[in-house]
């Protein structure tokens, strides 16, 4: 039986639609603090646990009879390693012997300035320690990221500011993302294994946000500032700095540490990365940013 952690989550609730399509919804199990939003897969035989990696006694009996688990890292940067931990050793606990992981691009590099890194390395050192077969699946920068959070702002406001500068990345669908995921999970082969997950071209965020303008036929002037300056943009949408001071539950999972040291990472190279490992896990060539932008159209501003 496979385990879905996170699962109604857009990854989870993504990923539990692409298992049942190959699995009896009865070989599945959904893993949530919210079990009431899955009446849907639950009447269908998907059995539906509630599960709060914070509390710890809530887990063993959500795992139980689990062999596989799809550990979907959770949103707060800097106080998830604690609810990873408390995930893993529960899963072991109740028999769990494969764990796919979804982590970052550069995670194992000592180099790398992204605070989110940190999260994602420490928790695949938990994992390697943990008796159980992993597998890390290292993603590139979401294109929805783009498409669907970064461009209807700066279609809006007719520019944007970046510190990513000529740092380039691969950006990657969360459709393939959750392709290999699920794959590496369904397949064999894959146990103790890292795969970087990467889109099909290297493009700078600039070269981003310039198709998008031309696919939504208004300008976007991008302002490259420096760390500082985009603290200070940040500042003024009052998004908190450090992950200590993020509302729990609030409309903003995400500091500006965190998003500014990820900026500083694309700049330094850290996603400078292309990839095969897409077509490798899943059969299928990965969407181009381009398809994701089109299908994202729809909610831009006119």
């Amino acid at each position: 039986m496979i385990i879905v952690t996170g699962a109604s989550g857009a990854f989870g609730r993504a990923a539990a639609a692409r298992l049942m399509q190959r699995l009896p919804p009865t070989e599945l199990l959904l893993t949530t603090r919210t079990p009431e939003k899955f009446a849907d897969l639950a009447a269908l035989g998907a059995q539906v646990r509630r599960a709060d990696f914070d509390d710890p006694t809530s887990l063993d009996k959500a795992f139980a009879g689990g062999t596989k688990m799809l550990l979907i890292s959770t949103a707060r940067v800097g106080t998830r390693v604690a609810q990873h931990a408390n995930a893993i050793a529960a899963a072991v606990r109740s028999g769990v012997r494969h764990i796919a992981y979804t982590s970052v691009l550069g995670a194992a590099e000592p180099g790398n300035p992204a605070l989110v890194k940190l999260d994602h390395r420490a928790t695949e050192e938990i994992l390697e320690r943990s008796g159980a077969s992993w597998t890390f699946l290292r993603d590139s920068q979401y294109a929805e990221a783009i498409a669907g959070a970064m461009v209807p702002g700066a279609l809006a406001a007719g520019r944007i500011p970046d510190n990513a500068h000529d740092g380039k990345v691969a950006f990657v669908s969360r459709d393939d993302c959750v392709a290999c995921a699920t794959e590496v999970l369904l397949a064999s082969g894959h146990e103790n294994r890292a795969y970087d997950i990467t889109g099909p071209e290297l493009m700078t965020i600039a070269d981003a946000l310039a198709e998008a303008s031309r696919i939504a036929g208004k300008p976007i002037v991008v302002e490259r500032v420096d760390d500082e300056g985009m603290l200070a943009h940040f500042d003024s949408l009052g998004i908190a700095r450090h992950a200590s001071d993020v509302v729990p539950a609030g409309p903003i999972p995400w500091s500006s540490d965190d998003m500014v040291t990820f900026g500083r990472s694309i700049r330094e190279g850290y996603f400078d990365r292309l990839t095969p490992h897409v077509k490798q896990i899943t059969g299928q060539s990965p969407r181009p940013l381009r398809d994701v932008l089109l299908a994202h159209r729809h909610l831009w501003p006119v």
